[in-house]
């Protein structure tokens, strides 16, 4: 009798006995029976694609199009620049209090950040099913023209409730944006490149936040032609956002998508087409495939990541996105609010703001020297270290060289936070279920990214920078717990391999 293979995902497949030499069917994939009476697997037409595609060259074509599905982290960059960015000018406007006598008070600057997440929270948990179920370019096709749109009738509101509502319709294009770019990126850079990519996508983040800075340190303190600065940093975001839209629409669907849908031949025509264009840069013949890692052919549901299997993930991931916010947004979004909270002139602390956020800039170039060498978990730990040991030194300090350069570090720092994030999440489950089960996850930190601003905005009020980074402090202390404890190994590891 053969002895029956281990089912891809780990069941106990149903099987039927043959003669020595004949093909059978085991999970959807053929098998053949050796001489010996050992059942041998063969490899399904997805997974010799995706084999294929991992052994690509990283070269200019594959470069292309990761950069222009980083421009989904640029937007998501951008709005959440904004927070801190318009604070000044929303202040000035009278449109939002830096704090509020209630805690949840939706005049205070907390709602105007709360309204951004909650639309983020509503995207990632509800809506990232789509990108699952009907595919990675359905998503980011539209998701940037939506987000364009609801930005720029934002800017046109005169009132608290009126800003944030348009701000929460606009949160749900480009959360949904973000979750699918992680994906896509995860799926379509080669094992070896990963971490690259995802440093580029950070830098695109990072150099939206020090758009948006400059951008309000020059027009918020004017009025163009009888409109309000801040306006105008909403439109131009806006306008950018609807050419990107234009210039996208060529971009392919997700062939691991495409492949594990059961689509073959439209994934072996995209796969055809990158390989073709690869293979032109290169300049010579590509790699052979590596060893193809068994993939489960079945249609994913989100219940899927609470399996034995993935559970540990799930939750080292609900904890690291809920925790993780604290420290990133209640900083950076929060820059320019913590300097006049120390006593900087409004427009001085926009002109810091930009200096700052030149650093978060130039970090995530660096880290792609250096991302795929140090395992993915460490990033994380080491990051959330450096920002609860900058933040509590930042909090102490009065001079202004003092305050830039901690700044600057510590905005540095909240990016490889960031960098580690999205990167670790996107390669921890299959690409049947990858798009939801980032969403979920990821859908805790605009949870946290919700509550987040009133916390801030409570200890800011009632103990000054000093409470509010000992709050962060902790937070970065849960999060190096979590992930040091229940994190896996994924650095230079196929997204198949990973997620088995």
């Amino acid at each position: 009798m053969a002895t029956p293979p281990t089912a891809p995902g780990g069941g106990s497949p149903t099987y039927s006995v043959a003669s020595n030499g004949a093909a059978i069917s085991v999970a959807g994939a053929a098998i053949r029976v050796a001489s010996n009476g050992t059942a041998m697997r063969a490899a399904t037409e997805a997974e010799r694609l995706t084999a294929r595609l991992d052994r690509l060259p990283m070269t200019r074509s594959l470069w292309v199009m990761a950069v222009l599905l980083t421009f989904g982290g640029f937007f998501d960059g951008y709005a959440i620049g904004l927070i801190g960015a318009l604070g000044p000018g929303l202040f000035k406007a009278q449109i939002f209090t830096a704090t509020t006598v209630s805690f949840f008070g939706m005049t205070g600057f907390a709602s105007f950040v709360a309204a951004l997440f909650a639309g983020f929270f509503v995207a990632t948990l509800l809506v990232s099913y789509v990108a699952d179920h009907f595919g990675r370019r359905a998503i980011f096709a539209y998701s940037l023209l939506w987000f364009g749109i609801a930005n720029f009738i934002m800017g046109m509101m005169d009132t608290a409730n009126g800003v944030n509502l348009w701000r929460f319709i606009s949160a749900l294009g480009v959360g949904l944006e973000l979750v699918t770019v992680d994906a896509y990126l995860s799926e379509l850079i080669p094992k070896k490149s990963r971490g690259a990519a995802f440093g580029y996508l950070q830098a695109m983040s990072a150099i939206a936040f020090l758009v948006s800075y400059f951008l309000s340190w020059q027009l918020i303190p004017t009025s163009i032609w009888g409109y309000d600065g801040w306006r105008w940093v909403t439109w131009l975001g806006s306008i950018a956002a609807v050419v990107i839209w234009w210039v996208r629409l060529g971009l392919p669907e997700s062939p691991r998508w495409l492949a594990q849908q059961g689509r073959i031949a439209e994934a072996e025509a995209v796969m055809a087409d990158i390989e073709a264009k690869v293979a032109r840069d290169y300049g010579a013949p590509l790699p052979e495939p590596d060893r193809v890692h068994p993939q489960d052919p079945r249609k994913g549901a989100v219940w899927e990541i609470f399996s034995p299997r993935y559970r540990p993930r799930t939750i080292m991931l609900m904890l690291f996105n809920f925790f993780q916010t604290v420290g990133f947004y209640g900083f950076v979004a929060w820059t320019p609010t913590l300097l006049i909270a120390k006593g900087i002139h409004i427009t001085q602390s926009l002109k810091y703001g930009t200096i700052i956020n030149i650093a978060a800039v130039i970090f995530p170039l660096l880290i792609m020297s250096f991302a795929d060498k140090l395992e993915r978990k460490w990033h994380a730990c080491l990051s959330c270290f450096s920002i609860a040991v900058l933040g509590i030194w930042f909090a102490n300090v009065d001079q202004s060289w003092a305050l830039i350069a901690l700044g600057a570090c510590l905005a540095m720092a909240a990016q490889w936070l960031s960098y580690s994030l999205h990167n670790y999440q996107a390669e921890l489950y299959p690409t049947r279920i990858r798009a939801r089960g980032v969403g979920f996850v990821y859908s805790w930190s605009r949870l946290s990214g919700i509550l987040t601003p009133f916390f801030i905005a409570f200890f800011l009020r009632e103990y000054g920078p000093t409470g509010v980074f000992a709050f962060v402090a902790v937070c970065m202390a849960i999060v190096i717990l979590s992930v040091a404890t229940l994190g896996p190994r994924t650095n230079r590891l196929e997204v198949e391999a990973i997620a088995h």
